[in-house]
């Protein structure tokens, strides 16, 4: 009992801390085109504080539950798997509903759509009863792995895990067109539509004279945390883990200094990135070896780009590698002043993109001061930034992943990290 009510307390306190942080954030913007952009934002921004007292209360339940004990390891493995074919079956109903309401050929969607609505009805009364098993056992399974590793205070993990699976909000990204930076970052409603988005990020580029861009994220490190619907479950323990490590860094120099500087943000990200997937590998090793992907990483081919000359099929499509090279040429572009110059080269290799059959809605300064912190792996948006790879190489000369994010953890600079590196 008074373990959880020490538990009841802690999640109430990081909630009350990361929500504090995360709305002074959106609301009062201290960069000065975020203060100026939300006169198009004020209707349609995301309310962090009623999502967190839903989340919250919601965690609070299933704590004073005790329901990871509840169950054995075969029910407990059998609940997990249970959720992610039912969240599978979900959306692919969701899918069909779309088409119904969009084929030409059907005159009365909502006639001819009632057993499928009926069927969506069903589906969502088993969620609302088994996302919260599995969301339980997934923390209960998350903090031990945690426990085992040491990254724990007391002897248990902190804050206690805790994820809620939510439709998240957008973000509106901002960056000058003259250099590549995340300048402002707003959270918008989670059913902003595409056609909302692009006028948003008109009126804004056109008042402001920015690059702006709404993006679409999988996670974000509210407390509870905010993780999107998925059925990937390496993608899901993945994402919940490296959300739980911005919580873990909120309290510390790195993650307090989140926005202080582009180069922060960049280790933020990378660091959450890169223990989010060994936390992933270890809790899958351990609970779902049957789940895990060869690498660990789920390799997706997609045959939708053209053929070649005289009918044979192109040589393979290197996302990263085309995206990496992109970003080089774009800081060439605006390091010598061209900026119009590097906005049409963006669009062309938008289309070049597209062509291979990566639909990238917009590409420009926004995209890449958004995806480009994104550094754990190689190439990419991250172009020649040298703050993913001074990351990476921390991680590589550490001798456990615990001591790697102790001692980041600590850092409040990309010199300190260089002069880690050096030693």
């Amino acid at each position: 009992m008074l373990q959880r009510i020490l538990f009841s307390f802690e999640c109430m306190l990081y909630a009350v801390i990361i929500t504090a942080l995360l709305s002074t954030s959106a609301a009062n913007p201290s960069i000065d085109p975020g203060d100026r952009a939300r006169r198009f934002t004020l209707a349609i921004e995301f309310d962090f504080i009623n999502w967190t007292v839903n989340a919250a209360g919601i965690k609070l339940g299933q704590s004073a539950l005790d329901i990871p004990l509840t169950f054995g390891e075969p029910s407990r493995h059998k609940i997990v798997v249970d959720y992610l074919e039912l969240m599978d079956q979900i959306l692919r109903d969701e899918y069909d509903l779309r088409l119904m309401y969009t084929d030409p050929s059907i005159p009365d969607p909502a006639i001819n759509s009632i057993g499928l609505r009926h069927e969506l009805d069903d589906l969502y009364a088993r969620q609302r009863l088994l996302a919260p098993l599995a969301e339980s056992i997934l923390q209960a399974q998350i903090s031990a792995i945690l426990s085992g590793i040491g990254l724990t205070t007391s002897g248990q993990p902190l804050p206690p895990v805790a994820f809620h699976i939510s439709p998240l909000p957008y973000h509106l990204v901002i960056s000058p067109r003259e250099k590549i930076q995340q300048d402002a970052s707003i959270s918008l409603l989670p059913d902003l539509t595409v056609d909302r988005q692009a006028a948003l990020e008109t009126q804004v580029d056109s008042t402001l004279n920015v690059s702006s861009l709404v993006v679409p994220v999988g996670g974000i490190g509210s407390y509870p945390t905010m993780v999107m619907r998925t059925t990937d479950f390496n993608w899901l323990s993945d994402t919940v883990a490296h959300e739980w490590i911005h919580n873990w860094l909120t309290l510390r120099p790195l993650g307090i200094n989140y926005d202080t500087t582009p180069e922060l943000r960049t280790m933020n990200e990378t660091t959450a990135s890169i223990a989010g997937t060994e936390i992933s590998h270890l809790v899958i090793e351990r609970y779902y070896p049957e789940l895990a992907t060869e690498g660990g990483v789920r390799v997706v081919s997609l045959n939708l780009g053209p053929v070649g000359p005289g009918g044979l099929p192109r040589p393979p499509f290197d996302f990263r590698t085309e995206m990496h090279t992109t970003r080089i040429h774009v800081d060439e572009f605006l390091a010598a002043g061209k900026v119009e110059e590097a906005e049409a080269y963006m669009e062309q290799r938008r289309q070049l993109f597209w062509d291979n059959g990566y639909a990238i809605r917009k590409l420009n300064q926004a995209y890449f001061a958004f995806y480009g912190a994104y550094a754990d792996v190689p190439g990419g948006a991250a172009g020649e930034d040298p703050v993913g790879p001074a990351v990476r190489a921390l991680r590589e000369q550490s001798g456990s992943l615990t001591e790697f994010l102790k001692t980041i953890a600590g850092m409040s600079s990309f010199d300190q990290l260089k002069a880690a590196l050096a030693k």
